[in-house]
């Protein structure tokens, strides 16, 4: 019975992991979301019009997961 309730133990989550990084992965995404669409419009050309800041969000990403995708 111990090694039971031992296992039981330690397969579920500490409440940080379920309440606290969801939380903080969504503000840390809209924080680079907003900062990189703010910055791909701060110098707009004129011509580029909706490209630029498509192209600066589909980079963002990209790179986020190419640095994070292993976490």
């Amino acid at each position: 019975q111990d090694v039971m309730h031992a296992e039981e133990k330690l397969r579920r989550p500490h409440w940080y992991e379920l309440h606290v990084q969801p939380c903080v992965a969504e503000l840390l995404g809209t924080a680079l979301f907003i900062f990189t669409g703010c910055l791909s419009v701060l110098e707009d050309l004129g011509g580029t019009g909706r490209l630029q800041p498509a192209l600066a969000h589909g980079l963002a990403l990209a790179v986020t997961v190419a640095v994070l995708g292993d976490i």
